[in-house]
């Protein structure tokens, strides 16, 4: 099935473009999902689903397979199976920068493939659950990158207060290399917790559900009502 959603994040997009290209930064802010690796433009994870009573957990893996730094666009493939059997989930995700003054607008274009339990949901709920989803990074992306920009501002203001003077008496040295990107190491974090897709449904579910409930209440009742007679 095909996804389209768009948000927009309250950072310039050579703040967000950066911050995208790199796993680590914005691995914890997708609900359900925890990074374990990173190996150039190949990344590793777990991603947690909650099915009612059932917890489903996703192993797999994903690419950037096309990124263009001058249009600010990417393309991501990825895939994973649950680790019981239950099913298997494949997408590959398009993702488009554009400028919007101080912010930035993201249009996310998606081909899912979902097999097993989730697959029951249907392309109405998938749709509604994976627009909150997106709705929950946007905004956690956006909270981050402001902090992180924050904290910057702080730090450059404190070194141009006091910078000038420690510069005087301490010789210039280089600045330290960049690992290169194979070798980076992606620090151990705790397991998120899962992506809730009833609860995230929510209402839709229950629009759906309700219906159903009533005429069964009121079939029974009418039974009932004919057994006493």
């Amino acid at each position: 099935m095909r996804l389209e959603h768009q948000f927009t994040v309250p950072a310039p997009i050579d703040v967000v473009w950066p911050a995208l290209m790199e796993p680590e930064r914005v691995a914890p802010c997708m609900p359900g999902a925890t990074l374990t690796g990173v190996d150039g433009q190949t990344f590793t994870g777990n991603v947690k689903v909650k099915l009612g009573p059932v917890t489903l957990l996703y192993k797999g893996s994903g690419e950037f397979a096309e990124t263009d730094e001058q249009a600010h666009r990417t393309v991501i493939k990825a895939s994973g199976k649950d680790t019981r059997g239950n099913g298997t989930a494949s997408a590959t995700v398009s993702v488009q920068l554009s400028e919007a003054g101080e912010s930035t607008n993201v249009a996310v274009e998606t081909d899912l493939s979902v097999t097993g339990r989730p697959a029951q949901f249907g392309r109405g709920l998938i749709s509604e659950v994976s627009g909150r989803i997106i709705g929950e990074f946007a905004s956690c992306l956006g909270t981050r990158l402001a902090s992180e920009q924050a904290g910057n501002e702080q730090e450059e203001a404190v070194v141009q207060e006091g910078g000038a003077t420690a510069q005087e008496d301490v010789p210039a040295q280089a600045a330290p290399e960049k690992p290169p990107q194979h070798l980076r190491a992606v620090p151990p974090r705790p397991e998120a917790e899962p992506i809730d897709l009833l609860g995230t449904a929510g209402l839709p579910v229950l629009k759906r559900v309700a219906p159903l409930a009533l005429a069964l209440a009121v079939l029974l009742i009418v039974v009932r009502y004919w057994r006493n007679r």
